[in-house]
């Protein structure tokens, strides 16, 4: 009877629409359509027209679905699930886990869940149990229409024609004695196995009973746990409280006293039923661990007589140890304690003493830095630190000493920076009058230990930066000194800028300016190079690589013999000086001083370059002569050679500004020396000219010095201009043309002299006025265009001869020329020569075609001649009188004009040209050597032509053999 009462409150305990389990906040509801509104407004979201229940979970639902239900569909689930669902044991929604099966009896727990059950469909039929596909049997391409008409066979297994498979030859086929082997192995384990099984089973059926009735008490038992062994029971609690005393109980005493008595009865035999299985279960409990207790006792008994016996033993060895503590210990650790407290006496002395070293670190700081000991001062603070760090760690007097010298170091660091600065200012922005390279080395080399000490390295951009600064002020110096000495420039007017007034410089005082800045800025390169000299070798020796210099010269180290002598420091140093750098450290050092020096160089040299480019804006440079740009190139030549002996590298820029004016200048150069060409070229009448003397003295001067340069000029009014011109003993006629072109080129060769970085284009440029000498030549002469220009009435063969001639002079110079050339040309331009070659062929071409030209003459006077030729009396014949006539004259308009050698070899070609004719003109007058009359006047004839030979200078011998004209038969 009692347990009806308690079931019902503890069902009305734990209601669903009670409580909401998800809020934080512990609400409690009077009725269940308050807890139905509570989740349409809390735990509910409408998407769209459906609605989606969050009660749950993470906001999730296990018995709805995620994609919402219509409001009354919604109205059932909550009513069916979370307001009629009953609690499980642990206190929680079952509505989070399954449906309420009271709400739905006609569906079992398992289709009530959403994920299907292995047990209960393994046996249900699905479409994967199909063992005929529709689909595939009508659409089968391989049979026929008429054999798939379903509506003439019965649907089942056997509509679709089976395929036979046959077994495949890779898988054996599996007997039992494949596993015999097995079975064996394993059979042992098995009958162990079996064993224990029979074991366990007789073991269940001995605690059947005990089960039993313990199942019977589970639910009481659980009833009263969950309740009075609740951490949170507290009778405060109105739902525990009623949960004890019923207040249903309470109020139907009320209305019915005859009942009371009655109702705390029942309520005192419940309370007493609980005590009643509690003592049961406590009496249970011990009863299942009797026999620990029993053991437990027996052995608490047995230990306290060992605990006697062992507290006996005991006292009498703390009396025995005490005993010879008193007579062999104390005295000796005495002893050890009086030692340990001298030692310790020591030690306080010790540190008392280097506290007070240390206490007066800071002073000492400040005398060392009062005589720029900046190394001193910076290890004396290193070495306190350690110490603080270190032996003095602790010591509370001491506690704001290592910040203080941490902050003293940093005022150090600035005082060296600023100090560095201040002296590098000083040193670079003295007058250049000035030449000493350095001053106050001893200042500069405490500055830089210092730094090194700090491992400082931005000195050496620090330098840069004030060495760039310090050549903008000497040019801004320089230039304002040159305006300043300049008489025709007012020097009181201020309103242009400082380059407009450099612009109104004449070439003299502009050159001296010039003159002046390289002069300056060689001054502060070679500062830069003494500081750079000082900083490495106190690099060196801050990196342990070069010796230190001392006054006394210790020559017993074997150490120091290996390292490299400083050659620039002037002060001697402490050789104890500790390593600072580290050698990846002393080599970035190292290539930044190298650096440094460089890149002030290249400053310096770009300095001038703007210097120059300002004053070329208004056309300044471009308008210098030759004479005026190779003493400028000279002066910059001399300036990068200079700077590149104190850098250590040459500098480009300003040589490439100049290279760059240079090819400007010798353009135009090479254009007035073409036109002035052309224009001579097409005045000229080719007539032998006399020589005048600055030709001949340029010639004389070319062959004694063997450079192809131009002469001083002398005054020698006394010699008078020559017939011919003589070079190495040999005489050339030649016209007014070639002697300018002889001076022009002596001109070219005098520019690469002085600029030879021009040399590759000045060469292209003097090929190409080669070339047009040369082809002009040919047109006026052998292609007549002298006839038109000049009004000339015929090219006469002394016309021709003259032109051979002049080419032959510049052909005999051509070696001499390459040679000039190829002397100042680099190496990766000597393949340029080719273009001397090339040259050369050309006017020896040139040459031989003159020479042809000469023949072809003759041979169209001759034929001409020959064509009306008859052999008969008188002798010899007006034929060969006109002929040998006419080679006389030849003979004597060349003769003074070519070698003989070549008047040679061009009436030789004259000879064997009328030989030929002639046998052609016998051949037709069929006149043979047949001893007969015309025979003998044609001999006479040809005595006549070799005797005419004779009287010609050079030619005596040319036609002795005349008899080959006959033809052979």
């Amino acid at each position: 009877m009692s347990s009806i009462p308690d079931s019902r409150q503890h069902e009305k305990r734990t209601i669903p629409w009670k409580q909401c389990t998800i809020c934080k906040e512990k609400l409690i509801f009077k009725s269940p359509r308050e807890f139905t509104r509570h989740l349409r407004d809390f735990h509910c979201t409408k998407e769209g027209g459906s609605y989606v229940c969050r009660y749950g979970l993470n906001d999730v639902c296990p018995s709805l679905p995620v994609e919402g239900v219509s409001d009354r569909d919604y109205e059932d689930h909550i009513a069916r699930d979370h307001v009629c669902n009953q609690p499980g044991s642990d206190g929680r929604l079952k509505g989070f886990n399954h449906v309420n099966v009271q709400s739905r009896p006609a569906v079992s727990p398992n289709m009530a869940n959403s994920e299907p059950s292995v047990v209960q469909d393994q046996h249900r039929w699905t479409m994967f149990n199909a063992s005929v596909n529709l689909p595939a049997a009508l659409n089968d391409p391989r049979l026929m229409k008429r054999e798939t008409d379903f509506f003439s066979k019965t649907w089942g297994q056997d509509f679709y024609e089976k395929t036979y498979i046959p077994p495949s030859p890779y898988l054996p086929d599996i007997e039992k004695f494949h596993f015999e082997k097995y079975l064996h192995r394993t059979a042992g384990r098995l009958k162990k196995h079996q064993k224990h099984l029979h074991g366990l089973s007789q073991l269940e059926e001995q605690e059947t009973f005990l089960t039993k009735t313990v199942k019977q008490t589970v639910v009481l038992k659980n009833i009263c746990f969950q309740l009075f062994m609740n951490p949170n029971f507290n009778l405060e609690n109105p739902e525990t409280f009623n949960a004890v005393f019923p207040w249903t109980q309470v109020e139907e005493s009320r209305v019915d006293n005859s009942g009371t008595r009655h109702s705390s009865k029942l309520l005192q035999e419940k309370l007493s039923h609980y005590l009643d299985v509690v003592e049961v279960q406590i009496a249970r409990q011990i009863s299942m661990r009797s026999e620990a207790f029993f053991v437990t006792m027996t052995s608490h008994d047995r230990l306290q007589e060992k605990m006697k016996t062992t507290l006996g033993s005991i006292k009498h060895l703390r009396d025995k140890i005490h005993a010879l503590d008193e007579l062999m210990a104390r005295g000796s650790l005495r002893v050890l304690k009086y030692a340990k407290a001298k030692a310790n006496h020591a030690k306080l002395y010790k540190m008392l003493k280097l506290m007070a070293t240390v206490h007066q670190t800071q002073p000492t700081i400040q005398t060392l830095l009062s005589t720029s000991e900046f190394v001193g001062a910076l290890d004396l603070i290193a070495t306190t630190q350690e110490v603080l760090s270190q032996e003095l760690a602790g010591i509370h007097s001491f506690r704001h000493l290592g910040s203080q010298l941490a902050e003293l170091a940093k005022v150090i660091d600035i005082m060296m920076q600023e100090d560095f600065l201040k002296y590098v200012s000083s040193e670079l922005n003295r007058p250049v009058a000035d030449t000493v390279p350095l001053t106050d080395e001893e200042r500069l080399v405490a500055v830089l230990f210092g730094m090194l000490r700090l491992q400082r390295l931005d000195f050496i951009e620090l330098y840069r930066e004030e060495a760039f600064t310090a050549m903008k002020a000497v040019v801004k110096q320089t230039v304002i000194e040159a305006v300043l000495a300049a008489e025709d420039i007012d020097a009181e007017d201020n309103t242009g800028r400082l380059a407009d007034h450099m612009r109104r410089l004449n070439y003299k005082q502009w050159m001296q300016l010039v003159m002046d800045l390289f002069s300056n800025f060689l001054v502060i390169l070679n500062r830069a190079k003494a500081f750079h000299g000082i900083a490495s070798d106190v690099i060196g020796i801050a990196a342990g690589k070069t010796k230190a210099p001392t006054p006394v010269t210790n020559t017993t180290e074997d150490n120091m013999n290996s390292l490299e002598q400083a050659t620039h420091l002037n002060v001697s140093v402490n050789e104890e000086v500790d390593v600072m750098l580290t050698t990846d450290n002393f080599n970035k050092a190292t290539v930044s001083l190298r650096e440094m020096l460089y890149s002030i160089g290249d400053h310096a040299h770009d300095r001038c370059v703007k210097v120059m480019n300002a004053r070329a804006k208004d056309g300044f440079l471009e308008r210098l002569s030759s004479v005026e740009f190779v003493a400028l190139s000279r002066e910059v030549e001399k300036f990068v050679t200079d700077s590149e002996c104190i850098c250590g590298r040459r500098s480009m820029s300003l040589r490439g500004s100049l290279q760059s004016q240079a090819n400007r200048i010798v353009n135009r150069f090479h254009d007035e020396r073409k036109i002035k060409l052309s224009l001579i070229l097409d005045n000229e009448r080719w007539k032998q000219a006399d020589v005048p003397t600055e030709f001949q003295l340029l010639v004389d001067h070319i062959s004694i010095t063997g450079k192809l340069s131009l002469p001083e000029k002398k005054t020698d009014a006394e010699r008078k201009p020559g017939e011919f011109l003589t070079v190495d003993e040999q005489r050339f006629a030649v016209v007014g043309t070639v002697l300018m072109l002889l001076k022009m080129i002596v001109e070219y060769c005098q520019i690469v002299d002085d600029i030879p970085s021009v040399a590759p284009d000045l060469l292209t440029r003097l090929i190409d006025l080669l070339k047009t000498f040369n082809s002009r030549t040919c047109q006026l002469v052998l292609g007549a265009g002298a006839l038109e220009l000049v009004g000339l009435k015929t090219i006469s063969t002394k016309n021709l001869a003259l032109a051979s001639r002049c080419l032959q002079l510049i052909v005999y110079f051509m070696p001499r020329l390459r040679k000039h050339f190829e002397s100042k040309l680099v190496s990766k331009s000597l393949n340029m020569l080719k273009y001397f070659d090339q040259i050369l062929k050309d006017y020896k071409d040139h040459i031989e075609e003159i020479s042809n030209k000469l023949v072809t003459i003759m041979e169209s006077m001759v034929h001409a001649q020959l064509s009306r030729w008859e052999v008969k009396a008188p002798m010899p014949s007006p034929c060969f009188r006109a002929v040998c006539k006419q080679m006389s004259k030849l003979h004597e308009a060349v003769i003074g004009i070519l070698p003989e050698d070549q008047v040679k070899i061009i009436f030789i070609g004259i000879n064997k040209t009328f030989k030929r004719l002639l046998r052609e003109q016998l051949l037709k007058l069929n006149v043979t050597n047949d001893g007969g009359p015309q025979h003998g006047l044609v001999t006479s004839d040809l005595a006549f032509y070799a005797g005419s030979f004779k009287t010609l200078r050079g030619l005596e011998g040319l036609a002795n053999e005349v008899n080959d004209v006959w033809e052979r038969r």
